[in-house]
């Protein structure tokens, strides 16, 4: 697929951070390594790895918080790996991000509605403009319309990762990068935000790169799947194919690891495993 038909495009990125010291122990830390990923209008591409795999550096270098080395990266047909901080503000009208702890991605001496105000005043909207954007934000992600008074220590860890969706969502961006935004959360309000993110990309269209460590995580949510391992892109393909019958050792062993209700079939899965690996 070409990158006219991707809505963002990835291509030979390489990032690298500077060692510590002088002389050869400053020498610097490849992270990644030469990784290439699309992800199309209306997708989820379910960026999925270990930690220290590059999935968080990639997410960063899309977002323009760390330089690439080399290669590069084009949204909707313009290459924004250089792109100037003044570009990068213009740019967030359509690229957002989710972080992954909903504790510290708030600000605490806001009120939830300043916070989802502030992305809208940024854009030119005025204050009455921004209030009813902001009833219809909370209503999007399922909050009663009287959170826009409340401070973030009110909400639950659940409630405040809806915030952040919220905010992301204020100014309707085409992609969101979600980094890990479930991995803080307990198993039930995981399932409810998940299902908020299918909900919000049906109704608006909306193109995620979800990166995370759980291989579960990611099917559930994920169109295609790529999986990245010491800054190499291992595998990629459809989200069902990538997660059922995985091909590279390292995407098995991620399916391992994760749980399943029945202890004798994780036991016998990893046995399996370690017999395949241990025949080479």
């Amino acid at each position: 697929m070409s990158d006219v038909e991707n809505l963002l495009a990835v291509e030979d990125l390489h990032v690298s951070f500077p060692g510590r010291g002088r002389g050869r122990r400053a020498a610097r830390t490849d992270v990644l390594n030469g990784v290439s990923l699309a992800v199309r209008p209306g997708e989820t591409l379910g960026l999925v790895g270990g930690s220290g795999s590059g999935k968080t550096t990639l997410g960063r270098a899309i977002l323009g918080l760390v330089p690439a080395r080399s290669g590069t990266i084009t949204f909707a047909g313009e290459r924004i790996d250089g792109a100037t901080p003044r570009r990068r503000r213009t740019l967030s009208r359509d690229l957002q991000v989710v972080f992954q702890d909903p504790y510290t991605s708030l600000n605490p001496s806001l009120t939830i509605g300043d916070t989802l105000s502030e992305p809208l005043l940024a854009q030119g909207l005025s204050r009455a403009e921004a209030r009813g954007r902001v009833a219809g934000l909370l209503e999007r992600v399922h909050l009663p319309s009287d959170s826009a008074a409340r401070l973030p220590r009110e909400f639950s860890g659940g409630q405040r990762q809806r915030v952040a969706i919220a905010r992301a969502l204020a100014i309707g961006p085409r992609l969101i990068v979600c980094d890990e935004p479930v991995s803080a959360l307990d198993l039930t309000t995981q399932q409810t935000v998940l299902e908020l993110l299918l909900e919000i990309q049906e109704g608006t269209g909306v193109s995620y790169l979800f990166v995370s460590h759980d291989l579960a995580v990611v099917r559930f949510v994920s169109h295609r799947v790529a999986v990245i391992h010491q800054g190499v892109i291992v595998e990629t393909g459809d989200a069902a194919e990538v997660t059922e019958r995985p091909q590279h050792v390292y995407t098995r062993s991620l399916l391992l690891a994760a749980p399943v209700a029945d202890v004798a079939e994780q036991r016998a899965r990893r046995e399996a495993f370690e017999r395949e690996r241990a025949a080479g």
